[in-house]
């Protein structure tokens, strides 16, 4: 009897290219005007009482939207909400930044109300964002016509905070981002927030590349004492069967790190809707963490590729160094991140909390240190 030889498939442990991906430049969107005055600055003191210390936390999420099934949704913002009611004041989140991709599929004004007012009414933070790709498209059917991004800014970027007839009742007031994209300025990190359009992998146009350009070189100048945290929605780096890794977004990055010589302490990410965690060995030793979280309520998780996929490769040189440390792509879930003054800089801890099997409870997954 002949013997069947059977090979197992494993789950990629580096980033994968899709192969055959067509050419979707054609839904880029020009950005809205700014709502604040260049650099695009936003002070956390300002906004946010009772940041003092030598500790911040904060929450982070991404793709929380959801047209099918709100249950996820609801429940991880149950799950970070009940964070601020189980520690002491001095350990509790002071707000949640988001990563992207608040409403689906369109951004539409008319579903800001079941995606987001409504299901983050129990979250009792604020709640600061940039854009995704779903939230700064255009509905071609769309009864009104709209300009890309109209509610989003609507909601993240007003001149002065006040009540938003798309919350309808609930009391959540407009937040003042100066732009799309923008800086954060808090006592132990400074956080740059870029907006990276619609196209499946991302576009960043020549004028905000030279904005951050600017950025990393004013954040660089307040090390130690501050930490440099980058957020942007598509991921450079991801394994998974959706998406794979943007190499539109590994060269810009990589482009603007050799130009100045200046690389944040953390990428932080979403757009794929699971967990990954990778680290990426630079050539001056230095490990730089990559991570992806678009798991805030998106009903659709992205596996992890398997090794026997043909319609993946992990074969280019752009992955040299980096490595897929730890994924998650069975559970939604979030990030608690805890910015912390040291003896000689600043740590910043990542804790990722995936719901259990009722959705009641948050359980610690993944825990990251990095030490500035």
């Amino acid at each position: 009897m002949e013997q069947m030889t059977v090979i197992s498939s494993l789950k990629h442990t580096t980033p994968v290219i899709k192969k055959d991906q067509p050419d979707d430049s054609y839904k880029f969107q020009a950005a809205p005007a700014a709502s604040g005055s260049y650099p695009y600055h936003l002070n956390i003191d300002n906004v946010v009482p009772g940041i003092v210390g030598n500790k911040m936390i904060f929450h982070m999420v991404g793709d929380t939207g959801s047209i099918r099934n709100p249950g996820s949704q609801r429940r991880i913002a149950a799950l970070m909400a009940k964070q601020f009611e189980a520690v002491a004041e001095t350990d509790q989140p002071k707000f949640l930044y988001h990563l992207g991709d608040v409403v689906y599929n369109y951004g539409e004004a008319k579903n800001y109300y079941d995606q987001f007012f409504e299901p983050y009414s129990i979250y009792p933070g604020p709640i600061f964002a940039i854009a995704g790709n779903h939230d700064s498209d255009i509905n071609p059917a769309a009864e009104t016509p709209y300009q890309s991004l109209d509610a989003f800014t609507t909601v993240f970027c007003d001149t002065v905070s006040r009540p938003v007839a798309l919350s309808r009742e609930i009391d959540r007031k407009s937040i003042t981002q100066p732009n799309i994209y923008w800086t954060m300025d808090t006592p132990l990190a400074t956080i740059i927030g870029l907006h990276t359009n619609v196209p499946k992998y991302g576009v960043v146009t020549r004028e905000q590349r030279d904005w951050f350009i600017e950025e990393l070189q004013k954040a660089d100048t307040q090390r130690p004492d501050k930490a440099i945290i980058l957020c942007m929605h598509h991921a450079p780096y991801s394994a998974d069967i959706n998406h794979g890794a943007s190499l539109p977004m590994i060269d810009f990055l990589e482009g603007v790190f050799n130009e100045t010589g200046i690389r944040p302490d953390v990428v932080f990410s979403g757009h794929v809707h699971n967990y990954q965690r990778f680290n990426k060995r630079y050539n001056d030793c230095v490990i730089m963490p990559y991570i992806v979280a678009g798991t805030g309520g998106f009903d659709e998780l992205h596996p992890i590729a398997l090794t026997d996929n043909e319609r993946f490769t992990a074969d280019d040189y752009r992955f040299d160094g980096v490595s897929l440390e730890y994924n998650c792509d069975t559970r939604h879930g979030f990030l608690k991140v805890s910015v912390e003054k040291e003896s000689a800089g600043i740590a910043i801890t990542g804790e990722y909390y995936t719901t259990d099997e009722a959705g009641s409870i948050a359980v610690l997954t993944d825990r990251f240190v990095i030490e500035t």
